[in-house]
């Protein structure tokens, strides 16, 4: 079961931005539902209301600088950013931003990864609002909120477009404020 509820907006609004992700049945895998955001990114009107959600968030978190994990949290944390008049950081995948920089490394299902941030950009005690389009396990999450406090930066919130439930990344991040806007029951839903 969904649970559609956009930060104050109508649920008409809500419901519509939940309508416009598209499920794709076993992709990148099979068995797996993956949440496709491009028809909402490509809609003005719904994208206006995820922006617009994310912007309560961040009022109400006290924010100086918007971050955003690469790369679907690029396409909504910098129109966010844009909306309060804040900057925006790129939290980047290893190697694709130019030294120096400032890395975390964490595990995935089959291997791991690092984040990076370029050195420099954050400035110390900076209050940050981490957004990404989906809180599945929580580890990149978790990552990206180690790399902020790692750089000086305090995690005044993380903020997701959809959060599946099932894969309880939500408890990776305990001590964190944590807002999803949309909120699936299981990774089966539509």
């Amino acid at each position: 079961m969904t649970d559609v509820a956009l930060s104050g907006l109508l649920p008409e609004r809500a419901t519509r931005v939940r309508e416009l992700i598209a499920d794709v049945p076993d992709f990148p895998s099979p068995g797996i539902l993956f949440k496709d955001i491009t028809p909402l990114l490509a809609d003005a009107e719904g994208l206006a209301d995820v922006v617009e959600a994310f912007t309560r968030l961040a009022l109400a978190d006290g924010v100086d600088v918007v971050a955003g994990m690469e790369a679907r949290g690029f396409l909504l944390g910098a129109p966010v950013a844009h909306a309060l008049g804040l900057g925006f950081l790129p939290l980047r995948k290893a190697g694709k931003l130019p030294p120096p920089t400032h890395s975390v490394s964490y595990d995935l299902e089959y291997g791991s990864a690092s984040i990076e941030l370029r050195s420099g950009t954050l400035d110390p005690g900076a209050r940050v609002l981490i957004i990404d389009d989906v809180l599945a396990t929580g580890g990149t999450a978790a990552a990206a909120a180690q790399l902020v406090e790692k750089c000086g930066g305090v995690v005044a919130g993380l903020a997701f477009l959809l959060e599946l439930d099932a894969l309880h990344g939500r408890d990776r991040l305990t001590g964190h404020n944590v807002d999803t806007l949309l909120r699936v029951g299981t990774t089966s839903d539509g």
